[in-house]
């Protein structure tokens, strides 16, 4: 171990005192650099590189926080919060033996820890129900929308005659030519909106009906969807929702509804964290179902069962709908694209070409000269020259993006500053640099890259020379990161133009209210 001076020891705690300061104002990203710094100065403190795993873990850096509390623990074997930490970082990755046996190391060094015990007998229970449910599972997630059908062939989920809220109107003749019973409009929508704010759940019957109609459309596209934007059309690049249904009523009523000429494409992570998942999910499914080709869902990676089981969206839906309803929801999750191509196609204007050479870089154009977007969750790659074919034909249904992967990496990949590639900072997937993001372009006629995935503060950034933007439309994530939200809107000339906005106010529930007791930062 290496001596540090006086003078360093002294200085790396003004710059922790400092650091603690910006953790309690919330501000992650500053807390995080300024105990950086402060290990410049010592980094054989345990306690410097324990809270910097928290403020990593409130970044949604886990695989960095892992790091972090890992070091604190070899300078201090005993340091019981540093083994707490990394618990939680295991469990936010989905690594439950890990956790479990962190946690336990946390109640042999500290055994009067209720919070800790209550952690513990949590994940051991969630793990035996991840291990009980893949014992006895004899048929794949694709017969629960068939079981759904069946059900409602039999009768078996009938509307109750004294339900007094908002009803779907009779199916067109040429769906109830082919047994449907209802259809959707947007007077529907509408009042099933004011039906939400009023705290009311729909019936079973017409969340099976809206989650039905978003896979009948979905099961029609790619796993890389396309918007043609012809003259006069937009499209609107939204990121994370997160469950925070009052905001995202907010942001619609700023990009104003979809329409013919007017696109909305949500770039992933609907549920889970916020506690209003349900119903921001089954407004967007409704709008898919109205307005197929307006409305663009792609997946994210939180729309998988692993993220549902720890961040609460599998116990808000069966709380509010049953089981059933969410073996559904999950099968449908696997028909949504895994990324939207973006075409405009008008010549790009002369204002936008003028600003792109400004900047030292001629913009990429697709092969018929135009600017064009890809659209994904996560990011690009572990390897060079995966085409956009490629990704045409990423087998999707039914299926869960696991841990490698090509469908991992569009869900999960990050950003990061320097060339190359890297180690992921969530602790899945990997991090992919600005030279990276280029030679992709280059090889695919891209303009640029937009993703959602991380938290911005301003709602947006713009990074990699202007390559790829980050997205991110949850303000206030979680009621305490203190973020903007945004949305990029796109036109035929493919011209960008970013808006900013910020929380609204919301009942009084705190976000993963069914969590089933997940506390995943303490």
């Amino acid at each position: 171990m290496s001596s540090v001076s006086e003078e360093n020891q002294a200085a790396a705690a003004a710059l922790k005192a400092k650091a603690n300061v910006a953790f309690r104002e919330k501000n992650f990203l500053e807390a995080a650099t300024l105990y950086g710094e402060a290990l410049e100065k010592n980094d054989q403190d345990a306690t410097i590189w324990c809270n910097r795993a928290f403020a990593r873990m409130n970044l949604e850096e886990f695989g960095y926080a892992l790091d972090d509390a890992t070091k604190a623990i070899e300078l201090d074997p005993k340091y019981v919060k540093a083994y707490y930490r990394r618990a939680l970082c295991y469990l936010s990755i989905l690594k439950n033996h890990q956790a479990i046996a962190d946690f336990k190391k946390t109640l042999a060094l500290d055994p009067q820890n209720a919070v800790a015990k209550k952690q513990l007998e949590a994940t051991q229970k969630l793990q035996r129900r991840i291990d009980f449910e893949k014992a006895i599972e004899t048929e794949d997630e694709e017969s629960a929308v068939e079981h759904v059908l069946q059900t409602i062939q039999q009768g078996g989920c009938e509307i109750d005659a004294a339900y007094a809220g908002p009803k779907l109107p009779p199916a067109s003749e040429e769906d109830a030519a082919k047994g449907k019973k209802f259809g959707i409009s947007s007077e529907f929508i509408e009042k099933m909106e004011e039906w939400f704010k009023s705290g009311k759940n729909l019936p079973r019957r017409i969340a099976w009906e809206i989650v039905l109609g978003c896979w009948d459309a979905c099961v029609q596209e790619e796993s890389l969807n396309e918007v043609i934007l012809d003259e006069g059309m937009t499209c609107d690049v939204i990121g994370d929702t997160h469950g925070q249904y009052y905001d995202l009523l907010h942001l619609i009523s700023l990009t104003g509804k979809p329409s013919a000429k007017h696109c909305l494409l949500f770039n992933g992570d609907f549920v889970d964290r916020g506690s209003w998942s349900v119903e921001v999910v089954l407004t967007l499914m409704a709008w898919k179902w109205l307005l197929p080709r307006s409305v663009l869902l792609n997946r994210g990676n939180h729309e998988t069962r692993d993220m549902n089981k720890v961040y609460g969206f599998e116990g808000e839906v069966k709380h509010k709908h049953g089981e059933m309803t969410y073996k559904l929801f999950a099968h449908v999750f696997t028909a949504l694209p895994l990324a939207t191509l973006i075409s405009p196609t008008l010549p790009p204007s002369p204002k936008t070409l003028a600003s792109a050479v400004g900047k030292g870089q001629a913009p990429i154009l697709s092969p018929e000269g135009r600017m064009r977007y890809f659209v994904t969750h996560g990011g690009l790659f572990s390897k060079d020259n995966v085409t956009l074919n490629d990704i045409r034909g990423i087998p999707r249904i039914g299926k869960q993006p696991g841990t490698d992967g090509l469908m991992c990496e569009l869900l999960w990949t990050d950003p990061q500053e320097a060339n190359g590639r890297g180690p992921s900072k969530r602790g899945v997937g990997i991090g992919f640099g600005p030279d990276v993001t280029r030679r992709w372009c280059t090889l695919n006629g891209i303009t640029g890259v937009l993703r959602s995935h991380e938290v911005r503060q301003g709602g947006y950034a713009i990074e990699h020379d202007g390559l790829c933007t980050t997205v991110f439309s949850a303000p206030n994530y979680v009621d305490q990161s203190g973020n903007k939200g945004a949305f990029v809107r796109i036109d035929a000339h493919g011209t960008q133009e970013y808006t900013t906005f910020d929380a609204v106010p919301h009942p009084p529930m705190k976000p993963m209210a069914y969590a089933a007791n997940m506390g995943l930062f303490g």
